[in-house]
């Protein structure tokens, strides 16, 4: 994984503006994540500590979290333990992905203790442990760890903590001599690419690094390649690039960097520059600013897909019932369409009524409504009378012709209740974990789910939801409905008459008001770029967003959640900047 040993010397660098300061508030948001609020001594802000399968980490942040109505239990506890203790140090573990936070604490009875939070970045053995570091027992950890999953350690209240097995490597900021650097190769296999055998020697090495430094250490040839595909430098050159990375590393010097590959559109992120990839680099003034410009919100967003596939399961399912009902309906209109001709080979059978017999099966008669007077052959059912196999063209006439406005109208249902899912699944596309319970509850309010959870009193419905509002750079209030039950609540109670409203046109997508007259074009372009980016369309560009006043925005009697029809609008056409929406204060409101 790129977060290797040395960025993680580097985020321990960062995470030095804690010492001193005080945890003032702690949530669990995730089951794998906690974000810490720290206050004083210099240091504001919040702290993510992630034990993510999938994306570990620990960075300082700007994100915003919803959390669970109650907090999990082992976000209590260290509020118990930890809330209000200051930070006496934070420490990395050799050069390994494991960082010690070391804090005192004032029980319930005024007597200091210490804890320690030891968070383990081990890809999908990542964990974040509370520990005495009196006793080294384990108070619990954000996951546990039975002796039926390892052998080798457990992590369970009571137990006594056990580090990480060691991989037998060297540190390299030990290293400080090129005899050292030359006996530390000669223990790996020498028909290996020098690249493998710094990870395989090196603590904390990365393939990603390893890279690197094999490629600096080629110099520079004129052509961007990988490590295989050029001849391998000599260990001198190797010790030379090494030494200087080293250097650069223990005094703390690092240049965070995100670089996207060319070719594949792959994006990678050291705390060095990368060199040897060819593409578009973005250097950041820190770590935490490289680590949250890359995950982003990918740990959120997978957690929403897991929590939600049932969800999108079923959404899709719902879709797709009446796509396939519209396509049957296409062919009874087809089918319906064939009236008329009904109706003909009745007044056909009236007319010629004395030439047909009980029993014919069929009989050719002379049409007289085709101008060529040509002979149409009629089946006839044999058991029925002349007049009753006239009635039973007459019959299937009016069924025809009564099922045109009937079907016309279910297909008209259909393709609203196609629209309706597709705004759901986009809606699901840009949820946070709290936006999906009430995507669920929409559901079932609408009779398409069934309630989940034990019977009994039903929760309460929150009438208040949670909306996002931005601010824009003229300072103006911009809220966004990411939902149709924050739509319907923005759209139709908070909003004012004279606030501005903004949609994508025939996109789904989120409702966005600017709050108040007063504002200029700044601010109304960045609303359209919210109403892009929280729309279907959010990777085009040239988007058209309507906008007008609210008082011109009203939902028509029994229509679905979140629709609305408007009128007196104006269309903006605007491609989102996301690093310009990245730049405007937000919070939830």
């Amino acid at each position: 994984m790129a977060l290797d040993g040395i960025v993680t010397h580097a985020i321990t660098h960062d995470l030095q503006r804690c010492v001193g300061a005080r945890i003032h508030k702690i949530h669990q948001p995730t089951d794998h994540e906690l974000v810490f609020s720290i206050r004083g001594g210099g240091a504001h802000g919040k702290l993510l500590l992630s034990a993510n399968p999938t994306y570990p980490r620990v960075h300082w942040t700007t994100g915003t979290y919803v959390n669970p109505m109650e907090a999990p239990m082992f976000c209590m506890l260290l509020r118990k333990h930890c809330e209000g203790g200051q930070i006496e140090s934070i420490r990395q573990v050799g050069n390994e992905r494991i960082i010690h936070i070391e804090v005192k604490h004032r029980d319930e009875l005024g007597d200091l203790s210490n804890k320690t939070i030891i968070v383990e970045i081990m890809g999908r053995h990542s964990n974040i442990i509370l520990m005495d570091p009196s006793t080294g027992m384990i108070h619990d950890g954000i996951h546990h760890v039975t002796p039926a999953i390892s052998s080798h350690r457990i992590v369970m209240p009571g137990s006594s903590y056990t580090s990480p097995p060691e991989q037998g490597k060297l540190d390299p900021l030990a290293i400080t001599s090129e005899q050292q650097f030359n006996e530390a190769l000669h223990d790996t296999d020498e028909t290996a690419p020098l690249h493998k055998r710094l990870v395989d020697r090196l603590s904390g090495f990365s393939p990603l690094l390893a890279r690197e430094l094999v490629y600096r250490a080629q110099g520079d040839t004129g052509a961007v390649q990988t490590a295989e595909e050029t001849a391998q430098p000599t260990l001198s050159a190797l010790w030379s690039a090494f030494s200087e990375f080293s250097e650069q590393v223990r005094n703390n010097h690092y240049t965070p960097t995100i670089k996207t590959n060319t070719e594949t559109g792959k994006s990678f992120f050291s705390s060095t520059e990368l060199t040897h990839i060819e593409g578009e680099a973005v250097i950041f003034p820190d770590i935490s600013a490289c680590l949250e410009a890359f995950y982003g919100n990918k740990a959120e967003r997978d957690t929403v897909k897991q929590r939600a596939a049932d969800l999108i399961r079923f959404v899709q399912n719902e879709k797709a019932k009446n796509i396939t009902k519209i396509k049957k309906l296409e062919d009874t209109l087809v089918e319906a369409k064939d009236a008329e001709k009904y109706r003909v080979l009745g007044e056909l059978l009236t007319a010629y009524m004395h030439q047909i017999k009980r029993g014919d099966t069929s009989i050719e008669l002379v049409n007289f409504y085709d101008e060529e007077q040509a002979v149409v052959k009629i089946d006839l059912d044999p058991q029925l009378t002349p007049s009753d196999n006239a009635q039973r063209y007459f019959r299937r006439y009016t069924k025809h012709k009564n099922s045109l406005s009937i079907v016309a109208e279910q297909m008209d249902i259909a393709r609203t209740e196609i629209h309706y899912f597709e705004s759901l699944l986009q809606q699901v596309d840009n949820a946070s974990l709290g936006d999906i319970g009430e995507i669920r509850d929409e559901l079932v309010e609408q009779g398409y789910m069934k309630e989940r959870g034990k019977r009994g009193q039903k929760k309460k419905k929150t009438l208040k939801p949670t909306l996002l509002c931005y601010t824009s750079s003229e300072g103006v209030a911009m809220y966004v409905g990411k939902n149709n039950t924050q739509n319907e609540y923005l759209t139709n109670r908070l909003a004012s008459s004279s606030d501005t409203w903004l949609h994508t046109k025939d996109i789904p997508g989120s409702h966005v008001v600017i709050r108040g007259g007063e504002y200029g074009n700044a601010t109304l372009e960045e609303a359209a770029m919210l109403s892009a980016h929280y729309s279907q369309a959010r990777d085009s560009s040239s988007i058209p967003v309507d906008y007008t006043f609210i008082r011109h925005v009203r939902k028509p009697s029994g229509a679905k959640p979140g629709f609305v029809i408007y009128d007196n609008q104006k269309t903006l056409f605007i491609t989102p900047d996301e690093q310009r929406i990245k730049s405007l204060s937000c919070e939830t409101k």
